[in-house]
């Protein structure tokens, strides 16, 4: 370990003369002018081998300034050999000795004393360090030692804790297996509404539908019911490879095709409330997204901006980069929430009341889920939300250049 040592003298040329003295003894010096530049010194490097400090300086002495720096508990073990011109008088020994001086060298200083204290100092230093080092070598091994101690003394405490672990990431697995199905669940489950009410709208009074509006109703059912089985195909390929894939795979994706795709089985929703659905995703972005995971995200928050927007209202997605990430913005002309609805979106699996203007919280997978996944992805999702003024969710995901 190198030798650091602080030079105190308020004349450069014995500054100099000190340097000089001591370079080929490979030290490394910090000089100071006076006791208060050395005590600033001090307070960014306190790892110093020994201080040569000059006893007569202005404004502040040596022996103030050695007073001032054993102060502090983490400088009192750096030794201090002060510098002075006058005379070994009793009464000034018997000074420096009480401010912490462990010797003295007259000036002007022989070079041949001034090394040959130094080194007595600096191989001291040295040895207190491997001293040091011996003894956290030996607390190592003696931490060691008590450490296989506890092992073999509760080996059998160990095995169950192995089990009991095993156990909790069997469960860890089932709940991410359960929370990934749960999303699906959701994802079909807004679609079949959809397929419900056509179908219903269809059955109720056909006499009086005309046969354009017929072929709406049957364009419906026919492209949902077309979207939800390569959904379910895709859920049926998902678990065959369970075995083979972790649940998180993500690819590279065009992100404006990614959510057109998701939003193809909410149109019929947004087609019931007459809700304009716009996709203003740039063709150029591309995401590195695990595809089942971000067509959850967007399915669920669009569902609910559908959900809470009045009849004729909008909702539109957007993205835009951001660093290394690529920003959604799914924005909503809807009810909106107050600031206590949204403190509790992502803490609880919470949806909003049809009123909107309450705060009642219904109970579902979705916003915790969402939250979730954009997690896993590294992302962070936020909302903007205000009364009669709409909502917009925004999450962010890896861009993919």
């Amino acid at each position: 370990m190198g030798i650091k040592i602080l030079l105190v003298d308020d004349n450069e040329n014995n500054l100099l003369s000190m340097e000089v003295a001591l370079e080929k003894a490979d030290y490394t010096f910090f000089k100071a002018i006076s006791g208060r530049e050395a005590l600033r010194i001090l307070l960014h490097e306190d790892d110093f081998s020994l201080i040569l400090l000059d006893v007569k300086m202005p404004i502040m002495d040596g022996y103030e300034t050695a007073e001032l720096i054993y102060q502090r508990d983490r400088l009192k073990h750096i030794p201090i050999i002060f510098i002075t011109a006058h005379d070994y008088e009793e009464a000034a020994m018997f000074k420096g000795y009480q401010a912490g001086a462990v010797d003295f060298i007259r000036k002007p200083f022989s070079p041949d004393i001034l090394r040959s204290k130094v080194a007595v100092f600096a191989e001291l230093y040295k040895k207190n360090q491997l001293l040091r080092r011996q003894e956290e070598k030996l607390q190592t091994i003696n931490n060691d030692l008590m450490q296989l101690n506890q092992e073999l003394e509760q080996r059998v405490v160990k095995r169950t804790m192995e089990l009991e672990n095993l156990n909790h990431e069997l469960k860890a697995l089932n709940i991410s297996k359960d929370k990934f199905l749960s999303v699906i669940s959701h994802d079909l489950r807004n679609p079949l509404t959809a397929l419900l009410a056509s179908a219903s709208k269809l059955n109720e009074d056909p006499e009086n539908l005309s046969a354009h509006q017929v072929k709406q109703l049957s364009n419906i059912i026919h492209r949902t019911s077309r979207k939800l089985l390569e959904q379910l195909n895709e859920v049926v390929d998902w678990a065959k490879k369970q075995n083979e894939r972790t649940n998180f795979n993500p690819e590279k994706i065009r992100l404006a095709q990614g959510i057109e795709e998701s939003l193809e089985l909410l149109k019929p929703n947004a087609y019931q409330k007459e809700i304009k659905l716009e996709n203003k995703t740039p063709a150029d972005i591309f995401v590195n997204a695990d595809s089942l995971m971000l067509r959850s995200i967007v399915q669920n928050l669009v569902t609910n901006a559908i959900k809470y927007t009045p009849q004729g209202g909008k909702v539109s997605i957007n993205a835009r980069p951001e660093l290394n990430m690529i920003c959604v913005f799914i924005e909503d002309s809807g009810v909106g929430m107050t600031d206590e609805m949204k403190q509790r979106l992502f803490t609880k699996v919470s949806n909003l009341s049809q009123s909107g203007t309450n705060n009642e919280l219904g109970s579902g997978l979705g916003l915790l889920l969402v939250n979730d996944f954009v997690a896993q992805h590294g992302g962070t999702i936020d909302v903007e939300s205000a009364i009669g003024k709409g909502t917009t969710f925004k999450f962010t995901i890896p861009a993919l250049h």
